[in-house]
């Protein structure tokens, strides 16, 4: 899901809470959402983290303290955060969001299943190595720096 569904309400609200590390959303429908920055980063739309195809998905570890440094508007239909480990190449369409939102509490339990299955860690400091900056959005995709080449 990347595209515009016509029939996906559409934002009428979107706030940062740093504190808490949470993106709170107001859809036009009256749903309202609250999503985790770890739950963004890690389900990240982009090619960094989805792969270039099915079955290529890189798991995103050390990712608890991520933060959303800043958020840019896409047009009329997406906005691209910024997170602070120098992640900036997802484009967060509105049904995307909406989907992250509704699905929120089972994406968040498969993740951690993930986790656990692949003996991995959520805290940053167990993945001293990992790039602050980097990736698909800043090296460019073809280099092997987003991790699925």
């Amino acid at each position: 899901m990347g595209g515009i569904d016509k029939d996906t309400p559409v934002p009428t609200e979107i706030k940062l809470h740093q504190k808490s590390h949470l993106m709170e959303l107001a859809f036009s429908d009256g749903s309202r959402f609250e999503l985790s920055y770890e739950l963004l980063r890690v389900y990240s739309p982009s090619a960094e983290v989805r792969g270039h195809g099915p079955g290529q998905e890189t798991l995103q570890v050390g990712k608890r303290d991520v933060e959303i440094t800043q958020i840019e508007p896409v047009g009329a239909y997406a906005v691209k955060p910024v997170f602070s480990d120098g992640h900036d190449s997802g484009l967060y369409s509105w049904d995307y969001l909406y989907w992250l939102g509704a699905n929120r509490d089972r994406l968040w339990q498969e993740y951690l299943d993930r986790m656990q299955d692949a003996g991995a860690s959520r805290d940053p400091a167990d993945y001293p190595a990992l790039p602050k900056e980097g990736g698909c959005g800043s090296g460019g995709c073809g280099g092997g720096s987003c991790g699925s080449h």
